[in-house]
């Protein structure tokens, strides 16, 4: 295959068209550990290899794109969560960041809890043998099918999200005759540092009810009034979305834990639980600089511990959700590049075979991200580049701006690191694409855990 050099935008130290500047990397060969999964190297062909396996192997045999899954890498990060938090705190995994039978084992293995935000990821994680006791049901509009499959497979917790979702829940629970565990989630007024659309604390948005205006303190007169068929055990909060700083955790601790000493003062109840939810961020590129997960627990443990003090109440068992700090970093994506279009003077435009289909975040959210070539070295000098889809859209964007080598030719294979959140998951069919497969690596071997969507699929669903 030729791989000539192709006439590029800008090279080394420039400005970006947006105004930004940005310089390539000393090594455009170097696959950073701070975005790659653990087991991800180079071989001796210059190839990537992932649990000892090589990209172009991967390539021939599932295709592209694909994502690929490094189950070492996944459990590794259960067990540092589950040991972070010890025996006195659980860990809910977010199964909306990526959920299949296969996590739902590892995680059942692993010792953490699940939460899910539909019906069907519960059924998911039922029929892949997660105990249902280890399962909390969330979502801001859940349907009377899914509570009366919650209430009867006696799931954990159920998350209250509005008024009507108490009487609903209350009224399913008196008719099969049991006590469902709930909580109730707050709206805590605390706004994350992130993208507005995933900032959810600030009190005009969808989830939650209000501390501001009485509605949690309402909500919880209405549950502690249905006690015969409602057990309140707690309450959650979720600030936001890829969070670094631990401030925000820290006001909206303050706030939940005053709830609870005014429920203690009116109701004379000391409530058992606190769930301050997930949102902790990853490195999706090298200047992305997230916690551990032993240092956010030493953190929010020291937050509850402090404002529990001062309002004289027993601290309550903490609950946290990742999702994206477990998964989001043990897979990335596989494309092949299809075709290579420099603009003089701008960028090359690299296109490649998925796109927005396979990655909706940078069009939505505006996410960066990180790519290399992976199938060969290069020692060809840095283009500016932006990788693109091959979607019938203007916005069909992968990795914004990124450098890679300027002899890159399709054929070529590249890896986006870091998508095992929420790309997946997301997946569409726009332009009837095929979603892709998920197939997960571990010690030398590969498996699919989620199929490859073929054109019989979408055929069938098509029913004229």
């Amino acid at each position: 295959m030729s791989r000539s050099a192709h006439p590029a935008g800008p090279r080394h130290a420039d400005v970006l068209p947006e105004g930004h500047y940005a310089a390539p990397p000393a090594d455009l060969n170097l696959l950073d550990p701070r975005v790659w999964s653990r087991t991800v190297t180079r071989n001796d062909d210059g190839a990537a290899e992932v649990a000892g396996l090589d990209v172009r192997d991967l390539a021939a045999e599932y295709g592209t794109p694909a994502f690929f899954l490094d189950e070492a890498d996944f459990r590794a990060r259960c067990r540092a969560w589950r040991a972070a938090f010890g025996h006195e705190a659980d860990v809910f995994y977010a199964g909306k960041a990526f959920l299949s039978r296969a996590v739902v084992k590892w995680l059942y293995e692993e010792g953490l809890n699940l939460d899910v935000c539909s019906g069907t990821e519960l059924a998911v994680a039922l029929d892949a043998g997660m105990p249902a006791d280890r399962i909390a049901l969330h979502g801001n509009n859940k349907s009377y099918a899914e509570i009366e499959r919650a209430v009867s497979a006696d799931v954990g917790r159920i998350v209250l999200d509005s008024f009507q979702e108490i009487a609903r829940v209350a009224a399913e629970a008196k008719k099969q005759g049991k006590r469902q565990r709930v909580q109730i989630r707050v709206t805590v007024g605390v706004e994350a540092h992130t993208h507005e659309f995933i900032a959810t604390a600030h009190e005009d948005q969808k989830f939650g009810l209000a501390l501001a205006d009485g509605q949690a303190a309402e909500a919880v007169r209405r549950v502690l009034n249905l006690r015969d068929s409602l057990e309140l055990v707690g309450v959650h909060s979720h600030i936001g979305s890829q969070i670094f700083d631990m401030a925000g955790f820290e006001v909206a601790a303050r706030r939940v834990v005053s709830l609870l000493a005014a429920v203690r003062d009116e109701h004379g109840v000391e409530l058992p639980e606190i769930d301050l939810g997930g949102g902790l961020g990853i490195a999706y590129t090298p200047d992305d600089d997230p916690r551990e997960p032993h240092e956010i627990a030493k953190a929010l443990g020291e937050i509850v511990a402090r404002e529990c003090e001062a309002a004289r109440l027993t601290p309550p068992r903490l609950s946290v959700e990742p999702g994206r700090a477990i998964v989001g970093p043990t897979a990335f994506t596989l494309y092949e590049v299809g075709t290579v279009k420099p603009l003089e003077g701008l960028r090359t435009y690299v296109s490649v075979d998925g796109g927005m289909s396979d990655n909706i975040r940078t069009a939505l959210y505006d996410a960066e991200y990180s790519v290399a070539l992976v199938s060969r070295k290069s020692d060809a000098e840095p283009m500016l580049s932006r990788v693109v889809g091959k979607h019938c859209e203007s916005g069909d964007i992968v990795v914004k701006d990124a450098f890679l080598p300027a002899d890159l030719a399709p054929g070529d294979l590249l890896a986006v690191p870091a998508t095992g959140a929420y790309c997946r998951a997301m997946a569409s069919n726009y332009n009837h694409a095929l979603r892709p497969p998920v197939v997960a690596v571990a010690d030398g071997t590969a498996r699919v855990i989620v199929r490859r969507e073929t054109e019989e699929d979408l055929l069938r669903l098509d029913v004229g």
